[in-house]
């Protein structure tokens, strides 16, 4: 089944899978900013990160890495995420 115009379905009237992952991930994507915003300093390895969130390691690399090329985080040499503002 196609979506009409908006991202609904015509038969339920509720969002695409397509839309509701997106809106999901800006969700998360939103939770790791605000966490690493109130906790200055906060330094997490993709293991921690994964488990703070509940993310399964493909989905918690990708957004993490998202996060890095957007400029919010950077990669310590020990392989860990800090703000980018951050530095030694």
């Amino acid at each position: 089944m196609s979506a009409a115009p908006g991202g609904r379905t015509p038969a339920t009237g509720g969002l695409t899978m397509e839309v509701d992952l997106a809106m999901i991930e800006d969700a998360v994507l939103a939770r790791m900013r605000g966490e690493f915003r109130e906790m200055p300093g906060l330094k997490l390895t993709a293991r921690q990160a994964r488990r703070l969130w509940g993310l399964d390691a493909p989905i918690c690399d990708t957004l993490l890495d998202d996060l890095v090329q957007a400029g919010f985080l950077r990669r310590t040499p020990d392989g860990c995420f800090v703000r980018s503002e951050m530095r030694p």
